[in-house]
């Protein structure tokens, strides 16, 4: 590609500013504590980014299986700009890890591309309480960015001149 024709290719950079975006949250509260970690710090970042806490739902749900549902069904409200999930797997002596990380992700990733509408990913998966804990607030703070960049990533495309 030449110089001209580099300087001509059209660019959607990141835009983190999140004023008038709308976002939907949805909390697993099995290892609690890491999810709430992970919630306060993801509150502290929208707002800083400007979203307005009126603009925010935050929903609890009993574990990581459960939160696509509740994903789904707020993506099909039409009334989010981007949703985001949270919560913790920890690794136990069980194949149940694997199940419950493998399906909660799965779920939420069927949940983003059926319906169009961004979901960050902050379910983390683990192998202690103490991994856990160390990456819960910048997971949190992580999802906030990547909700408003992706909420407003999208809304750039469909605005964009054929």
């Amino acid at each position: 590609m030449s110089d001209t024709q580099a300087n001509t290719v059209r660019h959607l950079d990141a835009d983190l500013d999140g004023s008038g975006l709308r976002i939907g949250l949805v909390q697993a509260r099995f290892n609690e504590s890491v999810g709430t970690a992970e919630r306060v710090a993801c509150l502290d970042e929208l707002s800083r980014l400007g979203v307005a806490a009126s603009a925010i739902l935050c929903c609890s749900v009993p574990g990581a299986l459960e939160i696509p549902l509740v994903l789904q069904r707020l993506a099909r409200t039409g009334r989010f700009d981007a949703l985001i999930a949270l919560g913790a797997v920890i690794r136990g002596e069980t194949y149940h890890f694997e199940v419950v990380s493998n399906e909660s992700c799965a779920g939420v990733s069927a949940v983003s591309l059926s319906t169009g509408i961004p979901v960050a990913n902050g379910i983390l998966t683990t192998e202690t309480d103490e991994q856990a804990e160390v990456r819960a607030v910048e997971k949190g703070r992580d999802c906030a960015r990547a909700a408003i960049e992706m909420a407003n990533l999208l809304r750039r495309i469909d605005d964009a001149p054929r």
